[in-house]
């Protein structure tokens, strides 16, 4: 899908507003110059970057109340997605994006963008095993194995939440070679991008 087709669906479809959408093509502009230099995103994805990476990140707003959430982590962001695009969906006071990147590079990148997207909500930092995280929705694309996530879930983030996490074809299997207990309950969503991937949407308790 190019361009024309996902901002399209980001203003139809998702309610992205137009000036959201002017600063995704502004990071989009950004992220493809500074690629040259920096792995930033794989080589192989450039051409496909706005259904690979900004409608893939995008989808993840249908799941989340923005009435009711006021705290949302990214795990492994990478070069922002999806917790920088969720920024751009809802940028108010009273919403706060905190994105995890262990990577020097690309949390420069993240510091960078920020900068030139003005972006208010949002903040970086570089180890999601803290003593403790404070977040009402975690979100994950191309982070860790879900039983990792889940472990970070249960040892780290200490009041309710939700985990929105992208996964591939293998989501069924990951998903049972994790052991729920009573307070998990989970849910599969077809993703938009692509018909084998999945949307993993736990609630905990």
């Amino acid at each position: 899908m190019d361009e024309l087709n996902v901002t399209k669906i980001l203003k139809k479809d998702l309610g992205f507003s137009s000036i959201s959408v002017e600063k995704i093509k502004k990071l989009v502009h950004h992220l493809l110059k500074q690629n040259k230099r920096y792995n930033l995103i794989s080589k192989s994805t450039e051409n496909s970057i706005w259904d690979r990476h900004i409608l893939d990140s995008a989808q993840i707003i249908k799941f989340i109340d923005f009435n009711r959430i006021r705290k949302l982590a990214d795990f492994g962001s990478g070069a922002g997605f999806p917790g920088l695009i969720i920024s751009l969906y809802h940028q108010n006071s009273s919403f706060h994006v905190k994105l995890y990147e262990k990577s020097p590079v690309k949390r420069d990148f993240l510091k960078y963008l920020i900068n030139e997207l003005d972006i208010k909500n949002i903040s970086i930092e570089n180890n999601v095993y803290e003593k403790e995280i404070v977040a009402d929705v975690i979100v994950c694309r191309a982070f860790k194995k879900l039983a990792e996530i889940i472990n970070i879930s249960r040892e780290i983030i200490k009041k309710p939440h939700k985990l929105i996490i992208l996964k591939g074809k293998n989501a069924q299997t990951e998903i049972n070679n994790v052991s729920f207990d009573q307070n998990y309950s989970y849910k599969l969503e077809n993703s938009i991008t692509n018909h084998d991937s999945k949307i993993i949407i736990v609630e905990v308790l």
